[in-house]
């Protein structure tokens, strides 16, 4: 078997087993699950940085809503922090580049 040792989506052990071939999993306690979902996140924008598609990104949206809640908040208060952010110090829709400072 193929060692991975890293956070995957709920259904993967199912999906697995249902194709016949064996695994093993745990749940993670909460300092696991909370460093295991931190990895996740780099995990997913590394793999949307190779194939910058629409689903690579729905991906990474998914392990940082998920870090979130492992970091002890939501993704509605991400969400309400992206928001407070955009409000004070504006988003990327102009696409500014930073030349020098």
């Amino acid at each position: 078997m193929k060692e991975y040792n890293k956070l995957v989506r709920d259904k993967i052990p199912e999906l697995i087993q249902a194709r016949g071939q064996p695994c093993e999993f745990h749940v993670a306690a909460e300092e696991e699950f909370r460093q295991k979902s931190i990895e996740k996140v780099s995990e997913e924008a590394a793999e949307f940085v190779r194939s910058p598609t629409l689903d690579e990104l729905a991906d990474l949206r998914e392990a940082v809503d998920n870090a979130a809640v492992a970091l002890g908040s939501s993704a509605e208060e991400l969400e309400q922090r992206r928001l407070k952010k955009a409000q004070e110090r504006g988003g990327f829709s102009r696409r500014i580049i930073l030349e020098r400072s």
